[in-house]
C-alpha cells in the first residue's frame, strides 16, 4: 500500500489559481473562488502573496489577475533542460550503441547531481535507472566534471566539510579529490571506479553552453568488469567527442578544451 504525502493546503490552492488564470487569461477574486469553493478573503490573500512574488499581476482598472512574468523565469528553467535533451538524444542513443553500456545527461542543482536524460540501447539491458535521481559530486564522474569548472572559491566551499564515503574506493582525501580534477581538465573527461556503488565504474564529459560554460555533462557507466580501468580511457575519449557534438548543437562553437577557464 502506498502511503499518501500530506499536501500543504495553501500551496494546493495557489497552483489551483494559478491553473485557472493559465486557463482564462484574466480572472477574478470571485471567479476563482466560485471555481475553487474557497472564500474570498482566502483567494485574495493567495493572489495578494503570489502578486508580490511576481507570479501574477493586478489589471489596475478591471481588479482582475493573470499570471505574471515570473512565470516565465520558471518556464525558461524548464525549455533549457529540454532543449538539451532534445539536442543530446541521438547523440545519447548512439553513443549508447557504440559503447554498448547506459548513458546519461545530467544538470548541476544546487550541490547534487541530477540525471534528466538516461538511455540504454546496449545488449545488455540490465541497469540501474538514474533519471531523476541526486547524486553527490566528489564520487560520481558527471559530479567531478563540475567541481572541475566551478570557481575555486566554490569548489574550496564544497570540499570544505568531511565527505561522506560510499564505498571503499570513494576518494574522501581533500588533496587527492583535488589532483582528480586537475585530470579532468588535462584529459577532457572524468572517471570513478567503484567510488559511488561496488561494482560500478563510469566517464563523464563536460557539455557547454553557447558562451562556453560547462551546462551539463554526459557519462557512459557499466560494471567493473566490463567498464576496467583500460577501457574507461578509450571510452572517455568516445564521450568527450559526443559531449563536444552536443556542445556544438547548443551552439557552442569554441575549442572545448580552450574553454576550460569557467
Amino acid at each position: 500500500m502506498v502511503e499518501e504525502v500530506p499536501i500543504v493546503q495553501s500551496v494546493d490552492r495557489a497552483v489551483a489559481a494559478m491553473e485557472i488564470l493559465a486557463r482564462e487569461g484574466w480572472a477574478g477574486v470571485t471567479d476563482i473562488s466560485r471555481e475553487l469553493e474557497i472564500h474570498k478573503s482566502t483567494v485574495f490573500r493567495l493572489l495578494a502573496t503570489l502578486e508580490r512574488r511576481g507570479v501574477v499581476e493586478q489589471h489596475s482598472e478591471t481588479q482582475k489577475y493573470r499570471l505574471g512574468f515570473a512565470v516565465l523565469r520558471f518556464a525558461s528553467s524548464v525549455r533549457s533542460s529540454l532543449d538539451l535533451v532534445r539536442a543530446a538524444r541521438p547523440i545519447c542513443d548512439r553513443l549508447s550503441r557504440k559503447t554498448d553500456e547506459t548513458v546519461n545527461i545530467a544538470v548541476l542543482e544546487d550541490d547534487n547531481v541530477v540525471n534528466i536524460h538516461q538511455v540504454n540501447l546496449s545488449s545488455s539491458r540490465v541497469t540501474v535507472d538514474w533519471l531523476g535521481s541526486h547524486t553527490p559530486m566528489h564520487c560520481t564522474s558527471s559530479g567531478k566534471v563540475f567541481l572541475a569548472h566551478l570557481p575555486v572559491s566554490r569548489v574550496d566551499e564544497l570540499l570544505a566539510g568531511p565527505l561522506r564515503r560510499y564505498t571503499p574506493a570513494t576518494i574522501v582525501d581533500d588533496e587527492a579529490l583535488r589532483d582528480e580534477l586537475l585530470a579532468v581538465n588535462e584529459r577532457g573527461f572524468a572517471s570513478t571506479q567503484e567510488e559511488l556503488e561496488e561494482g560500478l565504474n563510469a566517464v563523464a564529459a563536460p557539455i557547454r553552453g553557447p558562451e562556453g560554460s560547462v551546462v551539463a555533462s554526459v557519462s557512459v557507466s557499466g560494471p567493473s568488469y566490463r567498464m576496467e580501468p583500460d577501457r574507461l580511457k578509450e571510452v572517455g575519449a568516445i564521450a568527450a567527442e559526443a559531449a563536444a557534438e552536443i556542445s556544438r548543437r547548443l551552439g557552442f562553437l569554441g575549442d572545448p578544451r580552450e574553454a576550460i577557464p569557467d
